[in-house]
């Protein structure tokens, strides 16, 4: 074979081994990028705990019981989100659980206060299910969004 052969594919060679790794890290960027099922639950939540304060402050008890358990069961993402979401939290899982147990029972009680038309007891259960919502946060959401999303 002569030298004017060998020195293209070799150039060729050189060239795909230099794009596969470009081309693999493109990949895991585009899907570290992509938003997972999780966020837009927190989203909803969010919305509807804003909704919550505002018929709070307006002394709506029907509109917080309607959205008491909403929030307290709110959706999960699919099963093989979830998986790599536990697989991650590995011995945390159960705190992380913990929290969403603790969210489920503080808006359970809301809506029932709300339901019997009991302000006090509304804003009280209100305050404990902002409680726990922010521990939760405070715990995992830096690091799940590191860990998911590579942002520091």
């Amino acid at each position: 074979m002569s030298n004017q052969k060998i020195l293209p594919t070799a150039a060729i060679v050189m060239i795909v081994a230099l794009l596969i790794p470009i081309a693999t890290l493109q990949a895991q960027a585009a899907e570290s990028e992509k938003r997972m099922a999780l966020h837009d639950v927190m989203q909803q939540l969010g919305r509807d705990m804003q909704v919550v304060t505002g018929a709070i402050s307006e002394e709506d008890w029907g509109l917080v019981a309607q959205l008491a358990p909403k929030i307290g069961r709110h959706p999960e993402p699919p099963i093989a989100e979830k998986m790599r979401i536990l697989t991650w939290l590995g011995t945390d899982a159960g705190k992380f659980r913990g929290f969403d147990g603790q969210v489920q029972d503080a808006s359970t009680t809301m809506g029932e206060a709300a339901a019997r038309g009991d302000g006090q007891e509304v804003i009280v259960a209100f305050g404990k299910l902002q409680q726990r919502c922010l521990s939760c946060h405070q715990e995992f959401r830096k690091p799940f969004q590191e860990h998911f999303y590579g942002k520091r």
